[in-house]
């Protein structure tokens, strides 16, 4: 078991990627929080992760709350007395041309997809570095290196977490705290459902392998990366994305 009794924090872990990567994290002996706004759906995750064995406990946390952030990260301090992974997960689109983008639909994102990540990383790094040891891992795309129509705020934002990563990756990495991101192409989510056929059939073929990626194909770079397999590596901006920008 790579993750053998690690306290691993996820954000947006009650669906799609997230969710994936707590039920892989619990597979590989971690102790997980599943955190998520969506109280329903952690509670399932957290179910799943008890009935094959493994050890989870929900937070209903919004990643914009500072409060409800730390009260996660005190409460998962007086169970373990520690935390050694945070995935930076949550995240949300609302996409829009530039010249039809509201204020709001950019302020919202920024708001998730950024902030989030910042005040989540923020409310761990000083027990990370006390402990001298921890990993950060963030959830970017593809779109944070190479842009996409229509997603100015998306691409803004993820941008802006890889740049964050890199930044993160050189303070801390003297402190033994590796940062890294993971940039997911076209997934095979629940953001897809309202998609006609078509729409689905088009983004596929775009990709070499002729498919799109599974949640759980993410969580496997996640799982690697949290793990003292990936000692060495730090500051990594890695694609997961079947090959669609060659």
């Amino acid at each position: 078991m790579r993750l053998k009794d690690k306290v691993c924090i996820i954000t947006g872990a009650a669906n799609g990627i997230g969710a994936a990567t707590a039920i892989k994290f619990a597979q590989e002996g971690a102790k997980v929080a599943v955190c998520d706004i969506d109280q329903n759906n952690v509670e399932k995750v957290v179910n799943e992760i008890k009935e094959m064995g493994g050890e989870a406990v929900g937070y209903k946390v919004d990643v914009t709350n500072k409060e409800e952030i730390n009260n996660m990260v005190n409460d998962l301090m007086e169970r373990y007395n520690k935390i050694d992974v945070l995935v930076n997960n949550a995240g949300i689109i609302s996409d829009a041309q530039l010249a039809k983008m509201t204020d709001e639909q950019f302020d919202r994102v920024i708001n998730i997809n950024l902030k989030g990540t910042y005040l989540c990383t923020k409310a761990v790094v000083d027990i990370m570095i006390n402990q001298n040891s921890g990993v950060i891992l963030n959830t970017s795309s593809i779109v944070g290196i190479y842009g996409n129509f229509g997603q100015t705020n998306y691409a803004a934002s993820k941008f802006a977490v890889n740049g964050m990563t890199k930044t993160w990756a050189k303070e801390l990495g003297r402190k033994g705290i590796r940062a890294n991101a993971v940039c997911p192409g076209f997934i095979a989510t629940s953001i897809i459902d309202p998609m006609p056929e078509k729409v689905i059939k088009a983004m596929e073929d775009k990709v070499p392998l002729k498919r799109l990626g599974k949640p759980e194909e993410i969580a496997n770079v996640f799982a690697f990366l949290a793990s003292d397999e990936a000692s060495y590596v730090n500051g990594a901006i890695i694609e997961v994305s079947g090959g669609i920008v060659i």
